[in-house]
This record gives structure tokens, sequence and C-alpha cells, in this order.
């Protein structure tokens, strides 16, 4: 099996895209479910948030599973195959494990160094989890993944400007509406956005701030957390009227906020941070009501860290993806090493049969002496070279010793070559 990503990101599609392409948590188990379906696909992992969609699959051939990925992703969003190409990037092996760690450390972030997207990385590896779609290629994956996005926050200072998306998002609602301190808001959603969104806009001293969810025990939670006041879901018309800053972050698959909801509101800046959109596209050119949307943060691109710490951040990156490459040439050898032990194990028995034909005078006590001995003669014989040939096999080029096995002793492993040809990609846009 071979590693594979596919997605779109902030980078490569507008919100509009992003909207069709999002995988909602209800439809979740559903989507792995039907990529594992697929002939060249073993395991995957779905990431859906507000700012990408990716794809991460083990797969048995290259072209194979990339094609059948694509396939899954249009048919899921309704988009051709051949416009969604247009903003697909991919990445293969070695590729993907970088990708994937830079994704975990916030280097590829709309916000450079946010430490959101961990927390949704994981949740994404929690779904796969129970819905029994990660093996033992995208378990050691992600939880590498995981572990890179720890390192990247807890030795450099890549989120010492506090960046996240709702950071961002309220910088340009400052510009806007000056200092946000003591601004009455509401928070639309109570999910992981939505709970950022409320500790972040007390920490701005914004206030009185009202919460609001379709289910209310999650916004009395939250509420109560924060100091806040929630606010059943029927009443938001009515605290629309009483805001003048608006979060939304929900995962509802319809908008929440129409234009005949926000027509009638007081001047406002709402910040629209879910994916699909939660405002209505005819609502955006409301006179008093100003909308900013992933779109519109992806433009701004606001304040980066210290290049020092991108630096190190990176530097952790290149040191776990070669941790994670030696990994996985060990694991690659494990075949080549089990039949290796196999033939052994068949050669032994052989010759103890030819044995027990020849001399048949042999008790069973004396032909089970001569069998631990044979077995113990071989067993130390390989147990040199079978160390030594897992420790080579973990470095560089290391692929190049399984296939020298196979050849010296004739080996027949199952998979022991890649399925199909692959170009030298890094990312395809």
């Amino acid at each position: 099996m071979n590693l594979l990503c596919v997605g779109a990101s902030y980078r490569t599609a507008d919100v509009a895209t992003l909207e069709q392409l999002a995988i909602t948590p209800a439809d979740l188990t559903a989507m792995l479910q039907r990529l594992i379906a697929q002939p060249y696909v073993g395991e995957a992992v779905v990431l859906s948030t507000c700012n990408r969609v990716e794809v991460y699959a083990a797969v048995s051939g290259f072209h194979g599973g990339l094609a059948e990925v694509c396939s899954v992703l249009a048919e899921h969003s309704a988009i051709g195959a051949s416009e969604l190409a247009g903003h697909l990037y991919v990445h293969y092996d070695e590729a993907a494990v970088r990708h994937s760690f830079r994704v975990s450390a916030g280097l590829d972030s709309m916000v450079v160094g946010e430490a959101q997207i961990l927390g949704q990385l994981r949740d994404a590896y929690h779904a796969a989890t129970e819905a029994d779609s990660a093996g033992q290629l995208l378990h050691e994956l992600m939880q590498q993944a995981l572990r890179v996005g720890k390192r990247a926050h807890a030795e450099t200072g890549i989120d010492r400007a506090g960046q996240s998306v709702v950071t961002a998002a309220l910088d340009v609602a400052s510009s806007y509406l000056g200092s946000l301190a003591g601004r009455p808001a509401l928070v639309i959603g109570a999910g992981a956005m939505g709970a950022l969104s409320v500790a972040t806009l007390t920490r701005a001293g914004v206030g009185p701030l009202s919460i609001t969810n379709r289910s209310a025990d999650r916004a009395d939670r939250l509420a109560e957390a924060y100091g806040a006041t929630a606010v059943p879901f029927a009443e938001l018309d009515r605290v629309l009227a009483e805001v003048e800053l608006v979060v939304s972050a929900t995962a509802s698959a319809e908008p929440v906020l129409t234009h005949e909801r926000l027509r009638n509101a007081r001047p406002l800046v709402v910040l629209d941070l879910a994916v699909p959109r939660d405002v209505a596209p005819d609502a955006t050119d409301i006179d008093g009501v100003t909308v900013i949307d992933i779109d519109g943060l992806a433009a701004t691109r606001r304040a980066l860290p210290a290049a020092a710490d991108t630096t190190a951040v990176e530097q952790i990156v290149a040191t776990e993806v070669d941790h994670f490459l030696g990994w996985l040439r060990g694991t690659d050898i494990a075949p080549t090493v089990a039949a290796l032990r196999t033939r052994a194990d068949d050669v032994v028995a052989a010759e103890l049969r030819k044995l027990t034909a020849r001399r048949p005078e042999f008790t069973e006590e004396q032909r089970a002496d001569v069998s631990r001995t044979l077995h113990r003669v071989v067993q130390q014989l390989l147990h040199s070279p079978t160390v030594r040939v897992r420790q080579l096999a973990a470095e560089p080029g290391g692929d190049q010793y399984a296939a020298l096995l196979r050849e010296l002793f004739d080996l027949d492993v199952p998979h022991a070559t890649q399925a199909d040809a692959v170009p030298e990609i890094g990312e395809n846009a």
C-alpha cells in the first residue's frame, strides 16, 4: 500500500467550491465507507474544515487510487470531474507524508500557525477509527501527524501571535467597527468553531455576548463556561436586532442568515466562518450589513509568525518525515523477512521428513531433539542478517535490500512491487 492525499483548500478553490465538497459529520461515515469500497483504496481518512477538504488514502496503485478518490469526490460534490480537477492538489508517498505534517503544524493554514487544525485532524482520525477505515498505514500517519503538530506548538513560537481563523476574522471586523470591546455580539453555533469564537470574543472584551444553537443544551453549556447568555434559536431574529457583531459557524447545510432575516437587522458585521456558508448569497449586499466570509479572509492573510519560527517548524517537519519514511521502509521489508523465515522453516521440515524416512528406528523423542536443534541453528543463522537488513531498510534507499533478499532466495512476496508506475509529482493543482 502507498499513501495518497487528494484535496482542495482555500489556496486552490473558492468558498462556493469548498461548500460543494464539504462533508458534514452526518455524511462522514458514509463517505469513508464509499472510499474504502473502491478496489484500489484500502484505507481512508477524510479531513473537512472551513477551508479545506482532504482525503488521505492507502492505495494499491497510484493511478487507480487517484481516479477512484477523484470519482468519489466528484460524485459527492456534484462537480464535473474535469472542473473539479482544476481545484485539486495531489500528493503521493513522501509528499503526502510531508503535506500531512505541514497541515498538522499549521504551516498550510490560512492563518499560519493556528492551532485549531490540530483538533480538526484529531477528529478526522477518530472518525476514521470509529468507521474502521484506517488501517496500519493511516493509523501511523495520523498519530505521527498529531505528534508533529504538538511539537510545533510546544517547541516553537509558531502560534505566538495567537493566530486562528477567528482571530483573523476579528481583525477584519475591527477595521469596520473599531475597537470591539464592549460591543454586543452574537455567536451562532456551539460546535468547535463556535466555542473557539466565544473564547476569542471573550478575550477581546466583546459584550454582552449571546450564544444560540439549534441544540439548546450545547449553547447552555458554552454560555455557562464563558459567562455569556444562551438564547433559544427561535429568538434569533430578535437578537440580531440587538447586536453589532455576529459570528456564524454552524454545520447547517442550508443558509441560516437569509435575506429576510438580515434585512431588518441593525447595521452589523457578520463573520461567516461556516462551510457551507451560513449567509445566503442574496443577503451579502444589504445596506448596513457587512459580510466577511472565508474568501474574504483568504484575501487578507493576516499576521504571519516570525520567519525563525516558521523555519524551526519546517525543520521539525523534515526530521519527522525522515523518521516516518524510515518506519515505512521497515514495514515494507517485513513481508520479505517473513517469507525468508517461512522458506527456512519449509526447508527444515522437508529435511526432517527425509530423515524420518531414512531412519525409521528413531524414537519420537529423538526426532523432536533433532527438530529443535535444526530450528535453533536456522534461527541463529538468520537472526543477525534479518536484524541488520531491517536496520538497512530503514535508511534512504533501503528498499533495495528487500529486493536483493527476494532475488537471492527466490522469494515470492505478494505486493512486493508497486502496482503501477508513478510519475514524479509533489503537487498537481
